[in-house]
């Protein structure tokens, strides 16, 4: 710490309390000491720091299985990957646990929070909310990453599924389209039903009446995708709950001799790989997964180190991006 301060010119204890995320040090200052600590090849003793204050400098990431099927570069894992390379950036490790379903049925809580091998818990995807309920009286920090509980009581962090939704409908009413349906199962995730009521939105402020017929299932009541049922009648667009069931949308819809976009259009959520490797590319929201992981993991350090302010929900905006799942219907145009 002595041959940093030198460096910088400033004193040890300040030093100290930037390397230990301690208050009293500007965020530009302490940004500074922990790149020259880098620089000059300093490490933490992480083992040394846990056996002088009793903690595991471990967070354990906690994914339900209905999340990890799927290729690898899945919204889930992406997040994962994002979360272990924050969580060094301030000293901690992630620990990786797969909550079954089994155990999330049983409402057991994981083996790693029962050895006490972390400090804190980030609960990526939706969980059931006989397990939230258990989940509420663990005696450590928590934050939720992806989905929320209805009654608030911890903090979580999203993305804006709402405007998110509310805004590629809106975009879809401006290309010209009026018959817009929606694909998800209301029921499932909160992220689905605030995406729905974005959708549902747009169509309010348009006058536009919701046709039931036009309300599209995609998954059984445990999150397990089921086939498509397309309605007798076809809308000209589909708002879909995420990227992966506009990409079975579209091959249900080519399986039935229906041709994207010229037939119908349709639009995905997230921009993960499923809205690449579909033809032709979805149009979709992006979801900024790398700004979410840093709030989840900012919450969940300040949390472990005392502070315990409550944050209440955090929303991310995303962003629209074009690709060419849309057919333009206004004439004049």
């Amino acid at each position: 710490m002595k041959d940093i301060a030198d460096r910088l010119g400033v004193s040890s204890v300040t030093v100290s309390k930037a390397l230990n995320d301690k208050e009293g040090v500007s965020d530009k200052l302490r940004q500074r000491i922990k790149e020259l600590a880098d620089e000059m090849g300093y490490r933490y003793n992480i083992l040394a720091k846990s056996m002088k204050n009793g903690m595991s400098y471990n967070i354990g990431i906690i994914m339900p299985e209905r999340f990890s099927g799927g290729i690898s570069q899945s919204f889930y894992f992406r997040a994962y990957q994002q979360i272990s390379t924050v969580l060094e950036d301030y000293g901690y490790y992630g620990i990786m646990n797969i909550l079954s379903s089994e155990d999330e049925e049983a409402l057991n809580l994981p083996r790693i929070y029962q050895e006490k091998r972390v400090d804190g818990f980030i609960f990526l995807g939706q969980l059931k909310s006989d397990y939230i309920n258990v989940v509420k009286e663990i005696d450590m920090p928590i934050v939720f990453l992806d989905f929320y509980d209805e009654h608030d009581q911890i903090d979580s962090v999203i993305t804006d599924n709402f405007y998110g939704a509310y805004n590629i409908t809106n975009y879809l009413l401006n290309k010209g389209h009026r018959e817009i349906g929606y694909v998800g199962n209301l029921y499932s995730t909160s992220s689905i039903q605030d995406r729905f009521l974005g959708y549902y939105k747009s169509l309010l402020e348009h006058h536009i009446e919701l046709n039931q017929d036009y309300i599209i299932n995609d998954r059984d009541e445990k999150g397990k995708f089921i086939e498509i049922q397309l309605p007798e009648r076809l809308p000209t667009a589909f708002v879909c709950n995420c990227d992966q069931v506009a990409h079975e949308l579209v091959k249900k819809l080519n399986e039935e001799g229906y041709q994207v976009p010229d037939d119908v259009s349709v639009i995905g959520f997230d921009n993960d790989i499923y809205a690449t490797i579909t033809n032709p590319q979805l149009t979709t929201v992006e979801v900024d997964i790398d700004e979410m992981v840093k709030q989840a993991v900012r919450l969940i350090v300040q949390k472990v180190q005392g502070k315990n302010k409550r944050y209440g929900r955090t929303s991310v905006k995303g962003n629209i991006i074009k690709r060419d799942s849309v057919k333009e219907l206004r004439e004049d145009e």
